[in-house]
C-alpha cells in the first residue's frame, strides 16, 4: 500500500512532469481558448494563471501583454487592428483603448510591427516570431549591446527603414534610438551624442540626419523626411516652422543649417553644420569640406536619351554598356582579382566638345542602375591651394566609403578633366605648378587602388599624360558623326522634320550632336515665340550658321 510520502512525492513529481511538458505553442492555445468573451477579466488570469505566467516569462513581457500577443497570434497573423482584439475579447472598443501602451511594448519587443498602408493602420506578427514558434522557441532579437561604430549606424539603418516602412511609429523608433545610444555608451558617437543634453526627439533628429549621411550618403533633407519621425501633427508643424526660421535647438547648437544652391541658403533643405560632422562622426572619417565637390545622381533619375553613333563607337558603347550590368561586373571583377589584376576599372572618353562623351556615361548609369559620382573638376581646382591633397583624398575616401555600401558600384566621373589629367609640368618651380604636380600624383596612385569605375572625358587628349594613359583601361575616341547620323539625331530632335530636310541638314553642315541639339533647342523657343514656322527647312539653315560662329569653330579651344 502506497504510504503518505510517497503519494506526495508523485504528485510532486507529476507537477514538475507537467511543468517541463509545457510548451510555448501549449501555452498559447490555451490563452486564446480560455481569452475568448474573457473582457480580459481576473477569470481569465485565474484560469489560464500557469500558462500565462509563462509566456510572459518566456518573451519578458507582462502578463496582460501576453494575453494579448495570443489574441494577436489568433486574430492574424496578418491585418490584426484594435477591432479584431476588442470583438475577440467580448470590450467596446474605448476600453480596448487604454491597451495602446500594451501593443506598443510589443512592437518594441519586435513581437508584433505596426503597419500603415493607405492610412489603413494595423499591426501583424513579426516574421521571425512565427519562424521561431515552428520549433517552439522563443524569438530574441541579436543583443544590441557592446556594439562598434559602423555596427551602431548599422542598427540605425535597419531602425530607420522599419519606420519609413510603416513597421514602427514615430514614438517608438525616437526611444528604441535612444535606447541604442544608452546601451553604447563607450561609442565615441553616443557619447557625443549625450553630451548634447537634447530632448529625446531632438536626439532622434539629429541621429536621423547623422544616419542620412553615413548610410545614405545624402547630406540634402527636406523636411517631410522628418514626419514619420514626428508623427504628433502639432509638433510637426511646430518644427517646421522653427526649421524654416532656425530657430529650433538643433540650429541655436549649431548642430544643423540650411543648405545652399548655388551659393544661396535655402531654408527648405537642411544639412548637418561642419561643427557636428566633426564632432559626431569623427570616429567614421566624415569628409567635412565646406564646399562639396562631387555631386551624386541617382540613375532612376536620369532622363532616358537614345544616342547616336557611328558604327565603331557604338559597337564600343554597347560592349560596355554589357560590361557594366552587374552580373558581368561582379564575374569579370572577380576573374581579375583571381589573376593578380587591379579590380578597379578606369574609362577615357576623348574628342571633340557636343560628342555625346557625357550623356553617354549618364545613359550608361540609367542603363545598368549605377550612381554616378560627378566631381567638380573646376571646384577642385580652385581649392587646390593650401587645401589640395585633403580635398582630391577626401573625394576618393568618399567613393571607397560609397563602393563598399552600395551593392551597385556608383560610376566616379571626372567630367572635363583635362586639367588634371594632362601632362605634368617638369622641374615645377612656383606653388601652382607644384600643387597642380601633387594632386595629379595622388589621383596616378588611387588609380592603382581603385575599386569600382572611373570615367574620365576630355576634349584635349592630345596634352594627356602618358602615366595616365596606361592606367585607362578603356579608352574610346568619341568622333563628329557622319552625314547619316547627323540626319538621325535630326529627326530625334525635331520630329516634324522629314526625312529629306534631315539629310539636307546633315549634309549642308557638319555639327556635333550637341550643336544640332542647340539648334533644335532654338526653333523650339520660335515656335512659342512666333507660332510654327512656314518654311522650316530655310530656317533651320540659317540657324545652322549662327551655330556655325562664322566658320570659326576650328579655331583652337583654350581651357575649359
Amino acid at each position: 500500500m502506497e504510504t503518505k510520502e510517497a503519494a506526495k512525492y508523485t504528485s510532486k513529481q507529476t507537477v514538475k512532469n507537467a511543468k517541463k511538458q509545457l510548451t510555448l505553442i501549449d501555452a498559447i492555445e490555451t490563452i486564446i481558448e480560455k481569452s475568448e468573451d474573457s473582457k480580459l477579466g481576473k477569470e481569465l488570469f485565474k484560469e489560464a494563471k500557469r500558462e500565462i505566467k509563462f509566456l510572459a516569462e518566456s518573451y519578458g513581457i507582462s502578463e496582460t501583454q501576453a494575453v494579448l500577443f495570443c489574441v494577436a497570434m489568433e486574430k492574424g497573423p496578418r491585418r490584426i487592428d484594435y477591432d479584431d482584439l476588442a470583438r475577440y475579447l467580448n470590450i467596446n472598443n474605448v476600453r480596448m483603448l487604454q491597451y495602446a501602451d500594451d501593443i506598443n511594448a510589443l512592437i518594441r519587443r519586435r513581437l508584433i510591427r505596426y503597419r500603415n498602408a493607405n492610412d489603413e493602420e494595423y499591426f501583424d506578427i513579426y516574421p521571425p516570431v512565427l519562424k521561431a514558434l515552428k520549433h517552439n522557441e522563443v524569438y530574441t532579437p541579436a543583443p544590441k549591446t557592446g556594439l562598434t561604430c559602423e555596427e551602431l549606424f548599422e542598427q540605425l539603418n535597419a531602425l530607420f527603414t522599419d519606420l519609413y516602412e510603416d513597421a514602427i511609429i514615430g514614438d517608438e523608433a525616437v526611444l528604441e534610438a535612444a535606447k541604442l545610444l544608452d546601451d553604447n555608451r563607450h561609442v565615441e558617437f553616443s557619447k557625443q551624442i549625450h553630451a548634447l543634453k537634447l530632448t529625446k526627439k531632438a536626439q532622434a533628429i539629429v541621429v536621423f540626419f547623422c544616419h542620412r549621411l553615413v548610410n545614405n550618403d545624402d547630406d540634402d533633407i527636406r523636411i517631410n523626411q522628418l514626419e514619420e519621425l514626428i508623427c504628433n501633427a502639432t509638433e510637426f508643424q511646430r518644427t517646421r516652422r522653427e526649421f524654416r526660421t532656425g530657430e529650433h535647438v538643433l540650429f541655436r547648437q549649431q548642430l544643423i543649417e540650411h543648405g545652399c544652391v548655388d551659393g544661396i541658403a535655402e531654408n527648405s533643405r537642411y544639412k548637418l553644420t561642419n561643427t557636428a560632422k566633426r564632432t559626431l562622426l569623427a570616429e567614421l572619417g566624415v569628409n567635412t569640406t565646406d564646399e562639396n565637390i562631387a555631386n551624386l545622381l541617382q540613375p532612376q533619375l536620369l532622363t532616358a536619351k537614345e544616342l547616336f553613333y557611328p558604327a565603331a563607337i557604338s559597337n564600343k558603347i554597347d560592349e560596355l554598356t554589357k560590361f557594366f550590368t552587374q552580373e558581368h561586373f561582379l564575374q569579370v571583377r572577380e576573374r581579375m582579382q583571381q589573376r593578380g589584376f587591379r579590380g578597379g576599372f578606369a574609362c577615357l572618353f576623348y574628342g571633340g566638345p557636343g560628342t555625346g562623351k557625357t550623356e553617354t556615361v549618364y545613359q550608361l548609369a540609367r542603363r545598368t542602375g549605377r550612381e554616378i559620382m560627378v566631381v567638380d573638376v573646376p571646384q577642385i581646382k580652385s581649392k587646390w591651394v593650401g587645401d589640395s591633397e585633403k580635398n582630391i583624398k577626401a573625394l576618393f575616401d568618399r567613393y571607397r566609403e560609397l563602393v563598399k555600401r552600395r551593392d551597385v558600384a556608383p560610376i566616379l566621373l571626372f567630367n572635363e578633366a583635362d586639367a588634371i589629367i594632362s601632362t605634368r609640368k617638369s622641374g615645377a618651380q612656383n606653388a601652382v605648378d607644384k600643387m597642380e604636380n601633387a594632386i595629379q600624383n595622388i589621383i596616378l596612385q588611387e588609380m592603382e587602388t581603385l575599386d569600382g569605375i572611373m570615367i574620365a572625358t576630355t576634349n584635349l587628349q592630345e596634352n594627356l599624360d602618358n602615366a595616365f594613359e596606361r592606367r585607362f583601361l578603356y579608352k574610346i575616341k568619341f568622333e563628329k558623326p557622319d552625314a547619316a547620323v547627323r540626319a538621325k539625331i535630326w529627326r530625334q530632335m525635331i520630329p516634324e522634320l522629314s526625312e529629306s530636310d534631315a539629310t539636307t541638314l546633315a549634309a549642308a553642315h557638319d555639327l556635333s550632336g550637341g550643336q544640332i541639339e542647340n539648334v533644335a533647342r532654338k526653333h523650339s523657343i520660335n515656335v512659342v515665340l512666333h507660332g510654327e514656322q512656314e518654311n522650316l527647312l530655310e530656317n533651320l539653315l540659317k540657324e545652322c550658321a549662327t551655330e556655325r560662329l562664322s566658320n570659326q569653330q576650328q579655331r583652337t579651344r583654350v581651357g575649359f
